[in-house]
Parts: C-alpha cells; sequence; structure tokens
C-alpha cells in the first residue's frame, strides 16, 4: 500500500447540540412563494443517525457523510419496498433529461468494502426500471486502490451503507453513465487520496468523494496532491455538522457540494428547496482563495459552491444489504452533483463552473445551518451564500449553458491495474535520463526524463517520487496512449 509522504494531526472541533438548533427560526424566513414556505414548514421529522462513527481527535481519518432514518430506538429503519426520492422525484426537481451520459464514467470512491455493491444496485435499478448495470456488461467496476478487481479491503457496515447510497444516486441522476467504484484499504486521508488519484487515472469523468474531517495543518499538501486534476470535475460533500468547515470539501480544486431540505410543491416549479440545518459550510484556515470566490467575510475559500438535497427528513430511497432504507447527507447531494454534471456533459467542470453559470442554478434564499451572526456564511439568502453556495441545479438551463466539456470518454482501463506484460523501451521523447525503461518496473524516475513519465508524474506523483511500480506501467497506456509490448 502507498503512504502519504505527510503525517498530519487533525484536531476535530465538537460541535455541541445547541449550535444544530441554532437560527432555526431562520427555517421559515425570506420565502419567495407562500406555497414553498407551506410545503417545507409541513415536513414531518424523522429520527436518523450517522452511517459513520464520529472521527478521534488528532487524527486525519475521514468520516462518511451519510445519514439513514431510523427506528424510535435507534436501529436503521429497513423496508420491503422503497420509501423516499426516487429517480424521478430527483431528475424532476432539477430538471435533468432521463437519458444521456453514454460513455461518461462516475467514480465513487470511498473507504473499506461494500461486499453486496453489485447486486444491491441491481435491485435498486431494476425497481426503477432503468437498465442493468454490471460487471459483465461492462457498465459497473468495482477495483481496489491499486485498481485491481479483487483482494477488496475489509468490508465494513457503516461505508458499505455511504457506498450503497454514493451509487444508487449516481445511477438515479445518469443511468447510462458508467460507474467505477474504488474501495480504499482505510478511511485515512492518504487512502482515500490515492484511491482518487487511481479512479483519475483509470478514466473517470467525474469523481465524487463523500467524506471529510475537520481541516488540519497538512491540508494544502494534501489538496495538491490528491485532487490537483485538472479536466476532471470532483465533487466533495460539505459535511453534516452544519456551520464549521471540513476537507477536503475546502480545497481549492474540487467543487464542494453543501445540502438542502427538498419536498414537492404547488409552486411554478414544482419543488421547494431550504438550506438543511445540519448542512457543512464555513471559511477554511488554511487553503487560499480561489480567483472566482468574491464573498467580502472569508479571506480564504469558502464552502460550500454548490448544493442539492441532503435532508433526511426529505430523503433519498436507498437498497443495501437485503433492505431499504431512506437515507440523506451530504453524502446524498454530492453524488447527485456529478452525476448531473457527467449527464449534462461538464466532466470538465471545476468549482469555478456555478459563479460563472449562476443563472443556471436554482438560487435557495431560506433556512440555515448555524449562528454565525446572520451573514451569508451559515444562513441562505439570494444569491451566494454558505450552507448551498450558488443554488442547485437547474438542468435545463445548464443544458443550454455551454460550459466546460469532459476531457474524455471516461472509460476505464480495461486493464483492472494489472501491469502489462513485457519490457519495452522508452518513449521517443527521450529518456537517456531515465533510470530504466518506462515499460519496466524499477527506481522512480525524473519526471522530466520523456514526455510520458512527465505525463505520468503528473497525474502520480508517486511514480516520480517512490518508485516506478507496476500501477505506474500500466499508466504508460492510459495516460500516454502508449502499449508497451
Amino acid at each position: 500500500m502507498r503512504s502519504a509522504r505527510f503525517s498530519v494531526t487533525a484536531a476535530l472541533v465538537l460541535i455541541p447540540a445547541f449550535v444544530l438548533a441554532a437560527c432555526s427560526a431562520g427555517d421559515h424566513e425570506s420565502f419567495s412563494d407562500s406555497a414553498d414556505e407551506a410545503a417545507l414548514n409541513a415536513v414531518p421529522r424523522h429520527p436518523h443517525k450517522d452511517m459513520c462513527d464520529q472521527i478521534r481527535n488528532g487524527s486525519d481519518t475521514m468520516r462518511c457523510h451519510a445519514k439513514v432514518r431510523t427506528t424510535p430506538d435507534g436501529q436503521m429503519a429497513t423496508m420491503a419496498a422503497p420509501s423516499g426520492l426516487s429517480p424521478s422525484d430527483l431528475r424532476g426537481a432539477y430538471k435533468l433529461p432521463a437519458s444521456g451520459g453514454a460513455g461518461k464514467t462516475i467514480a465513487i470512491v470511498d473507504a473499506y468494502d461494500n461486499p453486496s455493491a453489485e447486486s444491491d444496485l441491481a435491485v435498486y435499478r431494476s425497481t426503477y426500471g432503468l437498465s442493468p448495470c454490471t460487471t459483465a456488461n461492462g457498465c459497473f467496476k468495482k477495483v481496489n486502490q491499486n485498481g485491481v478487481q479483487g483482494s477488496y479491503p475489509t468490508a465494513d457496515s457503516g461505508w458499505s451503507g455511504e457506498i450503497a447510497l454514493d451509487l444508487d444516486m449516481a445511477s438515479a441522476i445518469c443511468p447510462d453513465c458508467k460507474i467505477l467504484l474504488v474501495e480504499a484499504n482505510s478511511a485515512s486521508m492518504s487512502d482515500l487520496g490515492a484511491s482518487v488519484n487511481r479512479a483519475v487515472s483509470l478514466g473517470a469523468t467525474v469523481v465524487s468523494n463523500s467524506y471529510g474531517s475537520s481541516e488540519y495543518s497538512g491540508i494544502a499538501t494534501a489538496s495538491s496532491q490528491y485532487f490537483n486534476h485538472p479536466g476532471v470535475a470532483i465533487t466533495v460533500s460539505s459535511g453534516d455538522g452544519a456551520y464549521g468547515t471540513e476537507f477536503p470539501a475546502s480545497s481549492q480544486y474540487v467543487i464542494a457540494v453543501g445540502g438542502t431540505k427538498l419536498v414537492k410543491s404547488t409552486s411554478a416549479r414544482g419543488w421547494a428547496e431550504a438550506a438543511w440545518t445540519s448542512a457543512g459550510s464555513g471559511c477554511s484556515a488554511y487553503i487560499p482563495k480561489p480567483s472566482w470566490q468574491t464573498d467580502a467575510k472569508c479571506a480564504k475559500r469558502t464552502v460550500a459552491d454548490v448544493s442539492a438535497v441532503a435532508d433526511p427528513n426529505t430523503g433519498v430511497a436507498v437498497y443495501n444489504a437485503g433492505g431499504w432504507a431512506v437515507y440523506g447527507g451530504t453524502s446524498a447531494s454530492a453524488p447527485i452533483v456529478a452525476a448531473a454534471y457527467a449527464l449534462l456533459g461538464l466532466g470538465g467542470a471545476n468549482g469555478s463552473y456555478g459563479y460563472s453559470h449562476a443563472t443556471a442554478y436554482y438560487d435557495v434564499t431560506s433556512g440555515s445551518n448555524g449562528s454565525c451572526g446572520g451573514t451569508y456564511l451559515c444562513t441562505a439568502m439570494a444569491g451566494y451564500d454558505g450552507p448551498t453556495g450558488i443554488g442547485t441545479p437547474n438542468g435545463a438551463a445548464l443544458a443550454g449553458g455551454g460550459g466546460v466539456p469532459d476531457a474524455g470518454g471516461g472509460t476505464p482501463d480495461s486493464g483492472g491495474g494489472t501491469p502489462d506484460a513485457g519490457g519495452g523501451t522508452p518513449d521517443s521523447g527521450g529518456g537517456s535520463t531515465c533510470t530504466h525503461a518506462i515499460c519496466s518496473s524499477g527506481a522512480k524516475l525524473t519526471a522530466s526524463c520523456d514526455s510520458c513519465a512527465t505525463a505520468v508524474c503528473a497525474r502520480d506523483s508517486y511514480c516520480c517520487r517512490t518508485a516506478w511500480d507496476s500501477i505506474c506501467v500500466n499508466e504508460v497506456r492510459t495516460i500516454c496512449g502508449q502499449t508497451c509490448p
């Protein structure tokens, strides 16, 4: 297993329960339509819990952002039939077409293994009349963080629920897309980050990440090492701890996705949205402000950029471990936005896209996620705000808005992480300074030794930092387009 260069210590900021309820009066303010106000105020409250344990102090360990409805005694509320928002509900709410995205690949990056991921996904898709997405037909692919099918990490029930949520939301929004599930060895940032790099190297058009932790001093390094992938849209959930900033949502290279409460309404749109009270937002302590953010009360990176439904009280239907349940959390909103971008051909978008196409999003103007003196950092309002960003996708407007095209087809590498056989010779662009052939495993290479080494190491720094291993050899084909004999 590859390990990161840095060792970091995170100080988890525990959010008191009273903060989660702070500014609750703001949930019913500034509605643009009385029908929306009535619909949102009528949403019943359901007990729910986190799927993954809270992370411990002093750790860069991530936790997933999935929440699930429970019975009164705190057990997951499972049902024989689906309840919660369906694929047609979600596509209707966000005006997304029922087809599109063929040939594009959505990568889902999570920790640990879900042994029933493919079979559970099959139930979800067949229940809602979506075409099969299987390993056999080439639509679904599951790999470990080294890109290999098999030798998966240890199973974990909490992260299994997260994986099921992510796969189902990707399917709901873009049923024609291919799905690449990359399972990290652990919930450490180094393993999850390596899995993001692996997903990109295997051809993902977009990459969805539904996890985070409080910020720590090493995040600037981690941000550059794992999330700087120009031409690939990388979404990250903003967190479920209410007002407060988490990483990797605060990376300047990602699309930070906040959360809303979403319910049907008799208004013109047919749906009403407000900021979800537990959606993460805030101002980074470490990441510089990107040029495309101009908000006044945060000198560094502000979270979030865009948003989608996340409130488990208005949650989504998910099939996991043999039963149906209602899920929420910004773990739902991140794959929804990722899949919408893949569906609409916006896989080349980054965090700036929403700001330059703000009119193509539904502006969410009510609700709050905490106490921040009533500012936009925790209070939804017209225009940009922390909990919901620019707003939620309006597919009809985004489809005609131009934007950033996908970098490529996004088909995962058919090699599944298996190295090419044979030795081979260096790329014709040069190689006299290489310590061994590009197509052979060995010591680390100098990035400038030839054009292919430069390209590979720009995607996978391990190859020029530590060793040119079999994965680097495989990337000669996927990144450089060369065939090793």
